[in-house]
């Protein structure tokens, strides 16, 4: 069950493009990124095609196990954007016309989109959301995301999907922010490291160590990364990671590398 003072989040990818190689997924670094800035770390991603069984099963699940569930994709105007739908299925809620946001599409086309004939029926898809959802403010293209109960429903382009978590996030619960402290050392192999670091991990559980082992046309090298939500353990483990490079022979430098 999700532990309010420790929040998590999951985030579901939802359209058959991404998972057919024809789009590539860019939202997961931004998320990742800003959603450990306030303390909710991203603990699992899911890939799921626009199969209204599979969204269905799959929003309940994750919703019962995270504290925030965060989706990108499927809530455009065509009949494949099923997203909006579907969670209202998974709650067990109706689907029906939002009253703020079919005002506020209707507005914006009769306004700047040549008259109210153009806020058409596909248009009004994307207007019409689960009962009892929270708008998510949309500044690129005006049709809004939405919340309802920990499922955060946002579109899957990547400029929009900005846009929606910029309005979303300061009402997101967060714990402490994420924090993480590099160091690498150029032409130490990463098999070399690979059992003092395992002692040091063991020594700093709360963290997460992560071993990345890079190459570059002027050499090759590893990078050791402590990310946690404590500042000062993260420092102590990467200290301790220093002195092992520098004692494997390594000349260790504090950071990434250089990409």
């Amino acid at each position: 069950m999700p532990d309010p003072t420790n929040p998590t989040a999951c985030l579901l990818i939802i359209g058959n493009e991404v998972l057919s190689g024809r789009t590539q997924d860019a939202n997961i670094k931004f998320l990742a990124t800003r959603l450990g800035e306030i303390g909710i770390p991203l603990r699992e991603v899911r890939v799921i095609p626009d199969v209204a069984e599979t969204i269905i099963a799959t929003v309940n699940e994750v919703r019962a196990r995270f504290d925030h569930v965060f989706t990108t994709g499927g809530i455009g105007p065509t009949h494949d954007d099923i997203t909006s739908e579907c969670v209202a299925a998974a709650f067990g809620v109706p689907w029906e016309r939002h009253p703020e946001a079919w005002e506020r599409m209707a507005r914006y086309y009769a306004e700047t989109r040549g008259g109210i004939a153009e806020f058409n029926p596909a248009r009004q898809r994307m207007a019409t959301m689960p009962r009892g959802a929270a708008l998510i403010d949309n500044e690129i293209s005006i049709a809004p995301g939405f919340t309802l109960g920990n499922v955060h429903v946002m579109a899957g382009v990547p400029r929009i999907m900005r846009s929606m978590f910029d309005s979303l996030a300061p009402r997101l619960a967060g714990g402490p922010p994420i924090v993480s402290v590099a160091v690498h050392a150029p032409g130490l192999p990463e098999g070399r490291i690979a059992e003092g670091l395992a002692a040091i991990q063991a020594r700093y559980a709360a963290l997460d160590l992560g071993s990345y082992p890079y190459y570059r046309s002027n050499g090759n090298g590893v990078a050791i990364v402590a990310k946690g939500s404590d500042p000062a353990a993260a420092t102590a483990a990467i200290a301790e990671v220093t002195a092992l490079m520098t004692r494997l022979g390594g000349t260790p430098i504090q950071g990434e590398p250089p990409t």
